[in-house]
């Protein structure tokens, strides 16, 4: 399974300073783990998180997911994964910016999105199905923007407030609260306590 149906012209990202690396690595984190469920590696790595800074909602968060990393079990992740965002016929969320805001698939913010994704240069790769407002592919895209300097502050707000900040944190939500949610709720706070951040930080940067 593909969700981030995206490919860009530069084979080099240059990082612009220490917040921008750091965003990326949430949003690309994001991505990865709303893509496909967490490899034993990946595990391992989450493991080995030692947050640093301020005692806040997203030091927490990074606490949490940590923790939930370690009693984790790869092979009841996948399962948690597959009956989160596959199911037999469909899982218990629609991680999708046109359910979110519209309740059906491949409406409108779909097409708005796509017509943003041509006039920035990313292309859609052959053989993907994955529509391209999954949360995966936005978190993917986001990261992308964030470490480019070709897109500069302004830019990646208007992306971020047009195609994210209308649903992303109700989706994080019910990924927190979900059922079949163990690991992943974890992955919902993760991303519920990174928004106001990055809220903050593009506004202040305008």
């Amino acid at each position: 399974m593909s969700t981030v149906p995206f490919s860009e012209e530069q084979a080099v990202i240059p990082i612009i300073n220490d917040q921008d690396a750091a965003r990326a690595d949430i949003y690309g984190l994001l991505a990865g783990l709303l893509r496909e469920p967490p490899t034993d590696e990946v595990l391992m790595t989450l493991r080995g998180i030692s947050p640093t800074g301020p005692d806040n909602d997203l030091g927490k968060a990074w606490k949490l997911l940590r923790l939930a990393a370690e009693h984790a079990d790869p092979s009841d992740v996948d399962d948690e994964f597959h009956e989160l965002f596959i199911g037999l016929v469909a899982g218990e969320l629609m991680p999708y910016a046109s359910w979110y805001q519209t309740g059906f698939l491949m409406e409108r913010p779909l097409s708005e999105l796509r017509d943003d994704l041509r006039r920035l240069g990313f292309a859609r790769e052959d053989g993907v199905s994955e529509p391209e407002d999954h949360a995966a592919a936005l978190c993917e895209v986001m990261a992308w923007l964030c470490t480019d300097p070709a897109f500069d502050i302004p830019l990646q707000r208007q992306f971020f407030e047009h195609h994210l900040a209308p649903w992303i944190g109700r989706f994080y939500t019910d990924l927190e609260t979900a059922r079949s949610a163990c690991f992943y709720r974890s992955v919902g706070r993760l991303g519920n306590a990174f928004l106001p951040v990055e809220r903050d930080y593009l506004g202040g940067k305008a």
